[in-house]
């Protein structure tokens, strides 16, 4: 006898299953759980803060774009449903993953499968310790969607390695895989589900427009700055200078903001490129040795790594050069460490052809 039945006959209600859904922000993740929801099923959301996610960080900063949209979309997501979502931060856990991916990394320095398998795992393990009594996981990951972590041949290893195993549905793909708990158990109706695969973004605008869904988050996959190679290529080069693969919740904000620029392995320059990025760089000036120009209007440059006075000097020229008088003979500059001591002194900015493109990170 089912407990469907057993409850029909004993005039009980039946119980009212509920899943935990993998909010990102994105579409899939929000289709995910309305596919769900439909079906009578008590949804709430979890999103995890790893860092690297900071949705309209980049956007909030920089006045050319303070035109653009800054909402944090897994908040909007979970408004749009009307569920609650928990924001777990997760950023000290997150590093080992970061640093040493047992799967490896993605094009760039993304460990997508390790990082999928890290989440399931935590939604898990925060549903059941906390005893709130969650049937199952829903994820809006897409067969064939990604590259790295979204390959058919990937799904068994994220459900085994997280730990979830059959209590993880995927209900946007569902139907090309194997039956889950949830499915087996007719909590959810596998008929109802979809069979999506593959790049093409279609099958989730239309689904999105049956739902009433108009405005949602592009690109539609999620938010991770370790998914840009010109982002990667700042971290694996500041792993490099270190000597060590390590790194520090502030690195992670540094690496989004200015122009990067090494002349010497021993230190480099974050360069602000305009106001807005300025005013946020002023905010480290205790922690770092800065320059900003004195006799014309210029950037604020923030000094990272270990550097003598000709090093300075070197850097207060590639700092003139980025200000108003770099076509002058000389620029007064003001370099003040981060105890608050500072000298001024008078250097000739560089050309465009000195500051040598193989400098920029």
């Amino acid at each position: 006898m089912t407990q469907e039945t057993s409850s029909v006959n004993t005039g009980e209600q039946p119980k009212q299953r509920k899943a935990v859904a993998l909010i990102s922000g994105g579409l899939d993740s929000l289709l995910a759980a309305k596919v769900v929801q439909e079906q009578g099923i008590h949804v709430e959301g979890i999103n995890f803060y790893t860092g690297f996610c900071v949705e309209g960080h980049t956007h909030a900063i920089r006045k050319k774009d303070k035109d653009k949209q800054k909402r944090n979309n897994s908040l909007w997501v979970a408004e749009q449903l009307g569920i609650k979502l928990h924001i777990i931060d997760i950023s000290e856990e997150y590093k080992d993953i970061v640093l040493n991916p047992k799967h490896g990394y993605g094009a760039n320095l993304n460990p997508c499968l390790d990082c999928k398998i890290f989440m399931v795992n935590q939604a898990q393990a925060w549903a059941w310790a906390e005893e709130n009594g969650f049937d199952f996981i829903i994820t809006g990951e897409v067969i064939g969607q990604r590259p790295k972590s979204q390959r058919k041949e990937t799904m068994p290893i994220i459900a085994r390695e997280s730990g979830a195993d059959d209590r993880l549905l995927r209900p946007l793909c569902a139907k090309n895989l194997m039956p889950t708990l949830p499915e087996r158990e007719g909590w959810v109706n596998r008929d109802e589900l979809y069979d999506f695969s593959g790049r093409s973004r279609k099958p989730q605008f239309e689904l999105a427009k049956k739902f009433g869904f108009e405005d949602f988050a592009q690109p539609a996959g999620g938010c991770c700055f370790l998914t840009d190679a010109n982002y990667s290529k700042k971290l694996a080069d500041l792993w490099d200078a270190r000597g060590e693969r390590r790194y520090e919740l502030d690195d992670i904000m540094l690496l989004k903001v200015g122009r990067h620029i090494r002349p010497k392995k021993n230190f480099k320059l974050i360069v602000s490129r305009e106001e807005g990025e300025n005013n946020f760089l002023r905010g480290y000036k205790k922690q770092f040795t800065s320059i900003h120009t004195v006799s014309h209007g210029g950037p604020l440059t923030l000094l990272d790594g270990e550097f003598d006075k000709e090093d300075i000097k070197l850097a207060a020229q590639i700092a003139a050069r980025y200000s108003g008088g770099k076509n002058a003979d000389q620029v007064t500059v003001q370099v003040e460490n981060y105890k608050g001591t500072s000298f001024v002194m008078d250097v000739p900015p560089m050309s465009a052809e000195e500051v040598k493109q193989e400098w920029h990170v």
